[in-house]
């Protein structure tokens, strides 16, 4: 993350507005749709890979491993599969797909608050999502790495390939809900992790291209926190007028300092991660409760926005006079019938609020190609 680059995209002061990127505003699972694309496999590669990476991160908790760390740890495969900065970059914009009314929302939210993205995705993702959307790339926070700085000869290319079809071999490693310790796995499972940690830990180490596990640094829930407290402070600005949107696990402590702080923390068709953390849930196929509640974030602070929620209807918002009539309107088209869910969070409605969103988080994300 290089804050020096944002000198020049902070226009005004004020209250600050920061959105994941993946889940929010976009419905693609990049890394592993390259992944496909890329690797003979590759999904089921990109799915063994991400559930030792759980393992590691929260059963192991081996040292530097982190969630969102998937990320660097296929990073020599795609590389010995051929892939480059710019075939990254043309993938990502062919399979581009936008939460619908994502582009319109990020567009609106920048006309009254200063708005960033903070996003674990590689920056040819993120770069390819901010040109669709009209986004300013300089506001976003993202996984910077280049493929093409690495040069790798062809007995490497083998190598990594030979250890890619073994991994694609593999099955996936299966956690119980209250493993605690390895020994918590069954046999099985604990060989594979015996297995991958041979791989990625002893047998890569010697390879050239193993500079990209160890220089890229993924944008997990830490970098993400530390993030959003750089803008504030470089913006002068308090945490508790900063709004942030998240959905997942690498959101958790970012979703965590702002609601902490006393700012807004909302949870967008979020898992119960993110949920653990928000004060505010919202389930929806589309953006425009993300809009309406920046808007009253900005009017309102986070008071406002409670207030809201607790009155959460078309006539509700109507009477808070703090909701533009475009808004308005744009919500009575899209949703004619009811509105959306949003809900303030709290331990009793957690878990209903979860089972709600996961139909609709998984159909936002199988949405067409924009």
């Amino acid at each position: 993350m290089e804050f020096d680059m944002m000198d020049e995209a902070f226009p005004f002061e004020g209250k600050i507005f920061v959105s994941d990127l993946q889940g929010p505003v976009t419905a693609n699972d990049n890394a592993c749709e390259l992944t496909s694309r890329i690797i003979e496999g590759g999904e089921h590669f990109f799915q063994v890979v991400s559930r030792y990476e759980n393992v590691l991160a929260n059963i192991v908790r081996k040292d530097g491993v982190k969630a969102g760390d998937t990320l660097r740890l296929i990073l020599p495969f795609l590389k010995a599969y051929g892939a480059t900065d710019s075939s990254l970059l043309r993938m990502s914009r062919e399979d581009l797909r936008v939460v619908p009314g994502a582009d319109k929302t990020m567009r609106y939210v920048q006309e009254f608050m200063s708005s960033f993205i903070v996003s674990t995705s590689y920056e040819h993702y993120v770069g390819a999502a901010c040109e669709h959307i009209g986004f300013p790339f300089e506001n976003a926070f993202c996984t910077r790495l280049s493929m093409d700085m690495y040069e790798m000869e062809e007995w490497e290319e083998e190598t990594l390939r030979n250890l890619a079809k073994e991994i694609v071999r593999m099955p996936l490693i299966k956690v119980p809900d209250n493993a605690r310790n390895v020994r918590d796995l069954e046999q099985d499972d604990r060989m594979m992790v015996r297995r991958l940690e041979e791989i990625f830990w002893t047998e890569m180490t010697d390879l050239s291209s193993y500079q990209l596990i160890s220089q890229v640094n993924p944008v997990g829930s830490d970098e993400k926190a530390t993030s959003v407290v750089e803008i504030c402070k470089r913006l002068s600005v308090p945490l508790e007028d900063c709004m942030y949107v998240g959905d997942g696990v690498t959101d958790v402590r970012a979703l965590q300092v702002v609601r902490r702080s006393g700012g807004l923390s909302v949870a967008f068709n979020g898992n119960i991660d993110a949920l653990r953390e928000a004060d505010v849930a919202v389930i929806s196929e589309n953006t425009i409760p993300t809009s309406i509640l920046a808007e009253i974030f900005y009017r309102g602070g986070r008071e406002g926005v409670l207030e809201a929620v607790e009155d959460w209807s078309m006539e509700g918002l109507k009477r808070s006079g703090m909701v533009h009539d475009y808004l308005l309107r744009e919500c009575a088209r899209l949703h004619p019938d009811h509105l959306p869910t949003v809900r303030r969070i709290d331990k009793d409605n957690m878990l209903p609020l979860y089972e709600e969103g996961m139909p609709v988080r998984n159909k936002v994300r199988k949405g067409p190609i924009q």
